[in-house]
């Protein structure tokens, strides 16, 4: 089992609307590197912090898992979605999803936070720069975050 963090502005799609539909497609992924990790490296089960980004107040606002294997993003092939992609091909696409559910809602676990934790200093998305919007997250991180999230 791996754990990620997966960003998502929430005027897009936020936790709530997660929780709504139970699960939704992570559509719309534009770096090869976070498409990668989709498609070589994540796995039903795995562990997702669902940060909200370009936000009022960006953070950690849920826990979801991954619950599909990747496979092609169809946004990439409508050119009404502002993710067309006129150089992706169906018979050999550029860019895959994974299908996401929902776990639990939490409190926001802000960014000002995370950077002031030191046992979060390790974190990714807390690396000055850094714009991914799926990264890695070690085990030790993510029972950090559930600690700061539950208490315990």
């Amino acid at each position: 089992m791996r754990y990620w963090l997966m960003k998502s502005e929430p005027d897009e799609a936020s936790i709530l609307d997660l929780q709504r539909a139970g699960t939704l497609p992570w559509t719309g992924v534009r770096n090869y590197q976070a498409r990668n990790f989709m498609r070589d490296e994540m796995q039903p089960g795995d562990g997702v912090l669902f940060y909200h980004s370009s936000c009022p107040e960006p953070g950690i606002a849920g826990l979801a898992e991954v619950c599909s294997a990747a496979y092609p993003d169809a946004t990439q092939f409508d050119p009404a979605s502002p993710y067309f992609d006129a150089n992706a091909k169906h018979e050999s696409p550029r860019w895959v999803l994974v299908d996401v559910r929902w776990v639990e809602t939490t409190r926001l676990l802000p960014l000002k936070e995370m950077r002031e934790a030191p046992e979060l200093a390790s974190m990714r998305v807390l690396e000055r720069g850094s714009r991914l919007s799926i990264t890695p997250v070690t085990p030790t991180e993510w029972a950090a975050v559930l600690k700061r999230l539950h208490g315990a």
